[in-house]
């Protein structure tokens, strides 16, 4: 499924969300357990988490009692292949390109507004 790119970026926007997939990383975790390092209510880590399973980052699943998450990597791919396209571009050197211009259009914006 074709994840909004504009929400898998916004979620990675938070330094307390990319931690939290950096967490899930190792292995599922149950929410208390995410929430434990981080020094906010179990309320905010849950707008945190719910953010991150809208974005399709992370899935969630009640075993039991407990609530659990886990990692989709799919939305992180795609994300990823998105900003590859952008690799496939050099750098672009402006003194160099304005050099360039000033030699092969030596009176280029002359008399232009």
């Amino acid at each position: 499924m074709k994840r909004d790119l504009d929400q898998v970026f916004a979620a990675l926007a938070d330094p307390t969300r990319r931690e939290i997939l950096n967490m899930l990383l190792e292995d599922d975790m149950a929410v208390t357990d995410v929430a434990f390092p981080f020094e906010m209510s179990l309320a905010a880590i849950s707008k945190h988490l719910g953010v991150l399973t809208t974005a399709g980052l992370i899935s969630q699943e009640k075993r039991g009692r407990v609530k659990w998450c886990k990692l989709e990597p799919d939305a992180l791919r795609e994300a990823s292949v998105w900003m590859q396209g952008f690799g496939q571009f050099e750098p672009v050197n402006l003194d160099a390109f304005e050099r360039f211009l000033a030699t092969e259009l030596p009176n280029a914006g002359e008399g232009e507004v």
